[in-house]
């Protein structure tokens, strides 16, 4: 079964978050985003606690993601440089005139 959960951006928390604070009327919010009331509450309690902040990534977290992914691909990249190279031999024993 497929995850039916949806995902929401930080600005757009944010702006739901603020129109909840504004209106105080977090059923019309649900209805015309359709989005349900108890994330509403949960985005502006996290938005009262902790300000904005709560809904960005801080640039420590993206740049360790971007970090790990760099050091994924540059395993990735050494696998394919070792079995190039192993291909290569291998040709090359084949393609080389035997002498028996």
């Amino acid at each position: 079964m497929a995850n039916k959960r949806k995902k929401y951006s930080a600005q757009f928390k944010l702006e739901r978050a603020l129109e909840a604070i504004k209106s105080d009327n977090i059923t019309e919010i649900s209805r015309k985003y359709d989005i349900g009331a108890n994330m509403i509450c949960i985005w502006k309690k996290q938005l009262l606690d902790q300000g904005s902040s709560v809904f960005s990534n801080s640039p420590d977290k993206e740049k360790n993601q971007l970090k790990s992914q760099i050091n994924k691909l540059e395993q990735m990249v050494g696998k394919k440089e070792v079995e190039l190279s192993v291909l290569k031999n291998f040709s090359d024993f084949y393609e080389s005139p035997n002498t028996t």
